[in-house]
């Protein structure tokens, strides 16, 4: 009787909510990760081999760089497969080829080759790796000595608990402007901001995780990828107007507003679509040493609020040293050349590692103005502690870099890309449909090609000249190119930062694996989809400039 009166008291769950569940039940069941992409360098090399045999090729326009280095490249700044903004890119001149692309097969003598002398140096070339170790020195120390737990007490005790998610979600997306920052310091951030709060972890990281990813390229900022897509398309446009250039705001006015109205839709699918699924966080789902909420003490705060103070003096004279190696005319962080220093400069060159040391600093000042970290050997000793907890990643990279090094050999992305941007072309429907019809087509190429730039230097030759012959605007074309580029970010396996997102989640819950995060993030993919969708076509319709000088029609 006992039982079946607990039974009747039990929510049922909708349809939605079971498929979900169900997503995550098969999820997890899959092997470990570093089994899957073996599995998956297995494919791709078998997969490479049938093609070759077929003949499997495409003839299309590429934008390439008209030289291999136009300007100077800064000792450390990071190059990372896969990601989306390097900090440092240079825009380098572009050129348009006609270029006859076929499958190479790794099982011939040049593959297997490439397949034995490689292995090392796809690794080292894999930035992914190096970014992670270098951002966590700083985040690593700020972490053990208690900061980041100190200042997330301050946040919530600051702002109002309801604008916590859309404070995360917002600041996720304004961080891709430093995406690797974004990854590694406002995920773990949101996991303990929400349990401060009483609130699920695991919510806590995917509306991290979909604001730092689901709307990447989008910002408030102008970002160094803006600079590269321009210059990209200003090349590609001279195929049928040679007269006509953009400048890097073309998008200006809708990438801020994109930001604020997927950071509004990303709050409510964590609010009324996630939390509700995950329902009340049980800490007993943690793993054995997961740390454990404590009610400080009077002392304790007193030490704390002393810790803060330090923290801010340091980073205040940190963020001082870098200002005046930055700001002041001939300084070193500029571009020698020209002055810059928001372009190609070791500044952008260096930010990720800035940023490191502006943790490191805080932290530092912390710990010592707290007591919880003091002496040499307690911060070596803590940023040993940081980096041995990422020995699985690591080993996982390795994998994931021989994974992309041959799919990008095989040329299979480029083929697929090429492929279905062919049939996009050739379809005879209006302008409107045919931009959707474009961003479906990104979405779906996004799931093996994440790179924002590569997929733009495939797409761009065959849509940019398509489309203004239409009578649509270069930059109404870029603009339906980022509504399309980021919602599947989230859940595609792909994504370098993956993993990281899964050991992060298996310190609040430790049976939470692959399956987990897809099917947390799978709702943010199909509404900011949708909802983003319907806020460009809006936009389109109404006909508001997509930023200065930049008309949504031609004139």
């Amino acid at each position: 009787m006992t039982a079946k009166a607990a039974a009747t008291k039990e929510p049922r769950k909708g349809g939605v909510q079971r498929m979900l569940d169900g997503i995550e039940r098969v999820g997890n069941k899959v092997p470990h990760p570093a089994l899957i992409f073996l599995a998956l360098i297995l494919l791709v090399i078998v997969l490479s081999q049938i093609l070759a045999w077929a003949g499997t090729s495409v003839t299309t326009e590429v934008a390439e760089p008209t030289t291999v280095e136009v300007m100077p490249e800064y000792p450390g700044g990071t190059s990372v497969p896969g990601s989306d903004t390097p900090p440092a890119p240079a825009v380098p001149d572009f050129e348009t080829k006609t270029e006859t692309i076929t499958a190479e097969s790794l099982l011939s003598g040049d593959g297997i080759r490439f397949i034995f002398t490689t292995a090392v140096q796809n690794f080292n070339d894999f930035g992914v790796v190096a970014v992670i170790l270098v951002a966590m020195i700083g985040v690593g120390v700020a972490e053990e000595a208690g900061l980041i737990a100190a200042l997330i007490r301050k946040m919530v005790k600051v702002a109002p608990p309801v604008t916590i998610t859309f404070i995360i979600v917002l600041l996720g997306g304004i961080s891709s402007v430093a995406s690797d920052a974004g990854y590694l310091v406002l995920i773990p951030l949101g996991a303990a901001a929400f349990v401060s709060l009483g609130r699920h972890p695991l919510a806590g990281i995917a509306a991290a995780y979909a604001g730092v990813s689901a709307a990447f390229f989008v910002n408030i900022l102008i970002t160094p990828a803006d600079g590269i897509i321009t210059e990209v398309t200003n090349e590609t446009i001279q195929l049928v107007a040679p007269d006509v250039t953009l400048n890097v705001t073309n998008n200006f006015y809708f990438s801020i507003a994109a930001t604020i109205f997927c950071a509004i839709v990303m709050t409510i699918i964590t609010e009324r679509i996630l939390e509700p699924r995950l329902g009340k966080y049980d800490p007993a789902e943690a793993p054995p040493d997961a740390p454990e909420d404590h009610h400080a003490t009077d002392e304790e705060m007193a030490l704390e609020s002393r810790g803060l103070r330090w923290s801010g003096i340091y980073l205040l004279v940190a963020v001082v040293i870098v200002s005046a190696l930055t700001f002041i005319p001939g300084a070193p962080l500029r571009n020698p050349d020209t002055g810059e220093i928001f372009g190609n400069s070791p500044f952008m060159s260096s930010l990720l590692f800035i940023i490191s040391m502006l943790f490191l600093a805080a932290g530092l000042g912390y710990g010592r103005g707290s007591k919880s970290l003091t002496g040499s050997t307690n911060v070596i000793n803590a940023i040993v502690k940081t980096f041995n907890g990422l020995g699985g990643l690591i080993f996982l990279m390795l994998l994931i870099a021989q994974f992309i090094a041959y799919f990008n050999y095989s040329n299979m992305s480029t083929l697929a890309a090429t492929g279905l941007a062919d049939l996009l072309e050739r379809a005879d429907i209006g302008a409107l449909p045919l931009l959707i019809g474009f961003i479906l087509l990104v979405v779906v190429i996004d799931l093996i090609m994440p790179g924002v730039i590569p997929k733009w230097a495939i797409l761009a030759p065959i849509f940019i000249p398509l489309f203004y012959r239409l009578g649509i605007a270069p930059q109404t074309v870029i603009a339906a190119y980022r509504v399309g580029d980021g919602p599947v970010n989230v859940i595609t396996p792909l994504m370098v930062y993956l993993p990281f997102i899964v050991l992060v989640c298996q310190k609040y819950r430790k049976k939470a694996g692959l399956g987990t995060v897809v099917s947390m993030m799978l709702p943010y993919t199909i509404i900011v989809l949708v909802a983003w969708t319907l806020f460009y076509v809006a936009w389109y319709l109404i006909g508001i400039p997509w930023g200065p000088d930049a008309p949504v029609h031609l004139g």
